[in-house]
């Protein structure tokens, strides 16, 4: 959770005022960071971790 919100304030530093940011705005700062690889993932992004696991269960 910690590193989350460090790698969040990247993008959203902390007193900023977000509310001229749009959705699509948002959605792009998500899909960045969930194209970011993460070593704790061994080096694979949170959605490709997620997509092995989906396709795994189906």
């Amino acid at each position: 959770n910690e590193n989350t919100n460090r790698l969040l304030r990247q993008y959203l530093p902390k007193g900023k005022d977000f509310s001229h940011l749009t959705q699509a705005q948002f959605d792009r700062i998500a899909n960045e960071m969930n194209g970011r690889p993460r070593q704790t993932l061994g080096f694979a992004n949170p959605a490709e971790v997620l997509w092995q696991a989906v396709a795994s269960t189906g």
